[in-house]
Formats: C-alpha cells, sequence, structure tokens
C-alpha cells in the first residue's frame, strides 16, 4: 500500500502532533505496518512516542543533510509495528539549508522512496508553518489530513492552507489530495463546538471525518508518559476517538 499522509495546519495548538502520534499508534494495533517522520523541529512527536529527543546521535535532520542513511536514524518497532523517524531541535536549521540544494521540494520524498512499500501508512508531522520542511512533506505525501480545533477561528487560515496544497498539486504533486479534516479538542457541553462544527460543514468543500477527537484529560496527559493513548489509557474516550479515526483511514484506503 505505501500510503503516505502528511497531517497539516500552518496553526499552532490545533491537535496535529497528538492526531499523528495516536493516530499511527491506533493504525499499528489495528495490524498495520506505520511509520511516523517527524518533521516538526519542537520534536514533540518523538518525545509524545517516549523518545529522549536531545540524546539522539541521528535524526532526519542528519538524514536530510547525507549525514546518515535512513536505517541510521530510524527508530524501528518503538511500540508494535510503530517505527519513527525522529526530530529535534536541531531540525531549525533545515529550512534555510533546503533552499541551498538542487530539487529541494523533492528531498524528503527522496529519502522516503527506498522505504516507502515496507509500511501500509507513512504519517509526517508537519511544522505549523509553510514553510520548506511543510512544501516537503507535501510533496512527498499522496495525501494530506487536516486537524483544526473546535473554536471560534477555526476557518482561520485554513483558506491559506488549502490554496498551498492546491499550488504544490499544479506544480510539485499532481495527485496529492485532501483525506479531509478532523475536528479536535471537541467538548458536546458547548454550543460553540457545535456551531463550529456546523460553520466548517456549510462553508468547506472538503471531506470531514466523522469522529470527533473530544477534548479528554487522558489525552493531555499521555504525552508528559511518553505513551500514545492507546497505550496509556486505553479504554478513554481520546483512545476509543482516535481508534474509530484509524478505522475511517483505513477504510478510505480501502475505497480508493
Amino acid at each position: 500500500m505505501g500510503k503516505i499522509i502528511a497531517i497539516a495546519n500552518q496553526k499552532g495548538g490545533v491537535g496535529k502532533t497528538t492526531t499523528t502520534i495516536n493516530l499511527s499508534a491506533c493504525l499499528a494495533e489495528k495490524g498495520k505496518k506505520v511509520l511516523v517522520v517527524d518533521l516538526d523541529p519542537q520534536g514533540n512527536t518523538t518525545s509524545g512516542l517516549g523518545i529522549d529527543k536531545n540524546n539522539l546521535e541521528n535524526t532526519i535532520y542528519e538524514l536530510l543533510r547525507d549525514e546518515c542513511t535512513i536505517e541510521e536514524c530510524m527508530i524501528v518497532d518503538q511500540y508494535e509495528n510503530l517505527s519513527l523517524l525522529p526530530a529535534n531541535r536541531n531540525l531549525a536549521g533545515a529550512e534555510l539549508e533546503l533552499i541551498t540544494q538542487d530539487k529541494m521540494q523533492f528531498i524528503v520524498k527522496e529519502k522516503l522512496a527506498p522505504i516507502k512499500e515496507k509500511y501500509d501508512f507513512i504519517l509526517i508531522d508537519c511544522p505549523p508553518a509553510l514553510g520548506m520542511l511543510t512544501v516537503n512533506s507535501m510533496t512527498a505525501s499522496d495525501s494530506v489530513l487536516v486537524p483544526i480545533q473546535c473554536e471560534f477561528y477555526a476557518l482561520d487560515g485554513l483558506s491559506q492552507l488549502i490554496y498551498t496544497i492546491d499550488l504544490i498539486r499544479q506544480s510539485l504533486n499532481p495527485d496529492l489530495v485532501i483525506d479531509g479534516v478532523v475536528f479536535t479538542m471537541y467538548d458536546s457541553r458547548t454550543n460553540l463546538a457545535l456551531q463550529v462544527v456546523e460553520n466548517v460543514k456549510e462553508n468547506l468543500n472538503q471531506k470531514i471525518y466523522e469522529t470527533l477527537i473530544p477534548r479528554n484529560v487522558r489525552l493531555a496527559e499521555a504525552p508528559s508518559y511518553g505513551m500514545p493513548i492507546n497505550v496509556y489509557s486505553s479504554r478513554s474516550a481520546g483512545a476509543q476517538s482516535y481508534r474509530a479515526l484509524a478505522d475511517e483511514v483505513i477504510k478510505n484506503v480501502k475505497g480508493a
């Protein structure tokens, strides 16, 4: 299969990293072979999967600079069926360095090409910006999944993201599609959350996942323990929601 999904939103704090960690873990739990690529210099996906990001000899940064092979920087089976290309703050320098390289938009695609077919899913956690790392991830990907928070400004910046995806489709990756939008931090007790969901459905001509990711204490706690939610609190509402999202993602691929 080898489906590569960029998880992207240039707005921070929308649950992008939370979704990368927990969706990948739930896909792996369902028997899918999954690789997570941490392309965010904050390295929160790396630490959220239980890796000390500050004591790594090789990361995605060294891979992009041809200082190591993909095998040398990959952390294999951190959890069953789930491997990781980690990141730390060193990656912050890559934005400027990539600009000087030939075919700079295709470097991540080139690095992933040899191992793509070894995985059912490769999930890329993009930084909260529309810079060269995000462009690289979208050029390498088959599709984009967009997490958005259930808040008043949910649609802010989304049109810019969709415009960027359209530009990448026109010039770099004609097969790129938007898998859909997933709502995060949903609180069913508030009228605002319901209004935001309805507003986005009315104004956004994109697929919207049926699964709503709730605002959940266990989801917030899990990263500090370096565990995905299905490991940290298997019966929590957050774990059940990400399992449901994983089912939708698998169904999407089968229906493609």
